[in-house]
This record gives C-alpha cells, sequence and structure tokens, in this order.
C-alpha cells in the first residue's frame, strides 16, 4: 500500500502531562504513523513528542504531518468529518468499525481522539462515535493500534514509506536496519535479473 498524504486520518492526543505522559504521548504518534494515520496533533504543551516523531519520520520515511495546537477543543468541534472518540465506555469496537469504514473512510476525514488524562464530558457529546476497545482499562496506544488495523483491514501493514533514510530488513533472529539507498539500488538489481 503506497502512501498518500491526504490527511484523511489524523489522531489527537487530547491531555498531556509534560514528564509524566511524555512517553505514552510519543507512543501514540508512532502508532498512528506506523498504522495508517496520515497525521497526529498534539496539545501544545507535548513539545519533545513532536520533535521525536518528527525525527523518526525524517530518519523512517512519510509522508505524516505531526502538529501542535493549543485549541484542543475548536480542533474538535470544527472538524470537517466524523470524529471518534476512543474509549472505554464506548459501544464495541467489533460492532461499529465496518459501518465507520463504509460510511466515513475515504468519504470524509476522521479525527480519532485519543485520552491523555481524563477527557471532559463534553469530548464524548461532540463525537459522532465513542468506541471502546474491550470496554475495559488498558493502554490507549493499544486501543488506538487495535481501532486503526481493524479499520485499514491490515492494509497498512503493507506501506512503503517515501523519503525513509533507512530501512529495516526483517529478519527471523536479530536486527538489520541499512540505508534506504543500499535498499534501493539492491531492489533494481533484483528487478533486472
Amino acid at each position: 500500500m503506497k502512501r498518500s498524504c491526504e490527511n484523511d486520518v489524523s489522531v489527537l492526543r487530547y491531555g498531556h502531562r509534560p514528564g509524566r505522559d511524555d512517553r505514552m504521548t510519543t507512543h501514540v504518534g508512532l502508532t498512528a504513523r506506523a498504522l495508517g494515520a496520515d497525521q497526529v496533533i498534539f496539545p501544545d504543551n507535548a513539545t519533545q513528542s513532536a520533535e521525536t516523531v518528527s525525527d523518526i519520520v525524517s530518519r523512517f520515511g512519510g509522508p505524516f504531518d505531526v502538529e501542535r495546537t493549543d485549541g484542543l477543543n475548536a480542533t474538535i468541534r470544527e472538524w470537517s468529518g466524523t470524529v471518534i472518540h476512543l474509549t472505554m465506555y464506548g459501544e464495541r469496537v467489533q460492532d461499529v468499525t465496518e459501518v465507520i469504514r463504509e460510511t466515513c473512510l475515504h468519504h470524509q476525514p476522521l479525527l480519532i481522539i485519543i485520552g491523555g488524562e481524563k477527557v471532559p464530558s463534553d469530548v464524548y457529546e461532540w463525537a459522532d462515535w465513542n468506541i471502546a476497545v474491550t470496554n475495559q482499562p488498558h493502554s490507549e496506544v493499544a486501543g488506538l493500534a487495535v481501532f486503526l488495523d481493524r479499520l485499514f483491514m491490515g492494509q497498512e501493514l503493507e506501506q512503503e514509506w517515501a523519503g525513509a533514510e533507512h530501512v529495516v530488513v526483517p529478519q527471523a533472529c536479530g536486527k538489520r536496519v541499512v540505508d534506504a539507498e543500499l535498499t534501493t539500488e539492491a531492489d533494481e538489481m533484483n528487478a533486472e535479473k
């Protein structure tokens, strides 16, 4: 699946406590990128997370946009598409994802809200969909990963990353990261054979 950064799917991290949430907020952005979203929107005070995710995009490819805003509520209220709030109190993901995929995906921009601290009740009302992965307490990053995988039906796992400096070479054992130029040259040589 080739990437086209049209910002059809954006992930908004609602709330961030510097120092306490840095790692989790960063993982929200990395998961959004790796599993098919086009953009992450962080609270304005998540500077370190925004820088880390932007660095990953520059090294491992994109397109993927990283933005920060001091107007989280305004971003949600003014969104010109479908707003999805991932919460343990919502409808079961397995009951609603197909409807969302068929009626919203590729028809209008999606905004997926991931809470970082207590989410105000207004967010539940502004959302077009409040969706739960298991209706049990667990990581918001896990919920985002499951939702995106179900939304894209696993196709996001076949993404190609434009502009990457480095490429991870899949291995049964060990780790191997190579310069993207070397991978491209090897691919061209294999195609000529």
